[in-house]
């Protein structure tokens, strides 16, 4: 019989979207690197400083827009109880971070875990239930109908150069009102809150990948300003991008 809990740890190469799906409650963590997530028309970036539990039987997409390396932990479902949504991702608090890795020593086997390693796990699984109350709002919708899905992926694909709302909706064949339709009714949100949500997404991913300058990155997601920048990604992530640099280095 496997263990009532177990971590693993592995190393990717950049790899393109691919379904899990397991039979375990799911604490999915890159330790280096980032991962992209899609399930239920959303989108996110476990970038170090955030972690997704994942409710046994749910199946999302992920891949790896870079190499990295996971740290994960697979709990049994009669070990831990059923996490307050399928799929949810929070930044990591540093006690959750510190039993993450206390934890990584033991892996997958038959030989139940000895009375500390327990312990740890036990504390681990609570901790990451009780994060999961409170989600991180960095997300992204990925709409329903073709023309809503194209313009999120027209938009992606231009957030460090010029963009116009007007040039979206004539490339996916919409009026301009048509397609503000569209993202409210499907997403929710303005197409500038997406946009918005979109550059500061793609900035994690930045920040998560090496040491360009925060400045360097601004510019890349699509901000001319500075200031501008960092008060987004502030009102998103509560912390500037520098301080959630800093919040996922050793």
């Amino acid at each position: 019989m496997s263990r009532k809990a177990y971590s693993f740890v592995r190393t990717f190469r950049r790899e393109p979207a691919r379904t899990l799906q397991v039979d375990r409650h799911y604490l999915l963590y890159a330790s280096a690197g980032a991962l992209r997530l899609e399930a239920r028309g959303q989108a996110w970036l476990l970038p170090p400083a955030r972690a997704a539990l994942i409710e046994a039987g749910e199946a999302i997409e992920v891949s790896l827009p870079q190499p990295g390396t996971t740290a994960s932990v697979l709990f049994d479902t009669c070990f831990l109880a059923a996490p307050p949504a399928p799929l949810t991702v929070f930044d990591l608090s540093p006690l959750a971070r510190a039993l993450l890795t206390e934890c990584s020593a033991w892996g997958e086997s038959d030989e139940p875990l000895p009375a500390y390693a327990e312990t740890l796990f036990t504390a681990l699984g609570a901790v990451c239930l009780r994060l999961a109350e409170r989600p991180s709002p960095v997300v992204v919708p990925m709409g329903r109908s073709p023309e809503l899905r194209r313009a999120l992926r027209l938009t992606e694909e231009r957030l460090g150069g010029e963009l116009r709302f007007e040039d979206v909706a004539e490339q996916v064949g919409l009026a301009p009102r048509s397609l503000a339709r569209r993202f409210e009714d499907e997403t929710g949100m303005t197409w500038r809150a997406v946009l918005r949500r979109m550059r500061v997404l793609r900035a994690i991913e930045e920040l998560a990948a090496g040491d360009t300058p925060v400045t360097t990155i601004a510019f890349r997601v699509g901000y001319t300003s500075l200031s501008a920048f960092n008060a987004a990604f502030r009102q998103l992530t509560d912390r500037t991008p520098t301080e959630y640099r800093a919040s996922f280095r050793p």
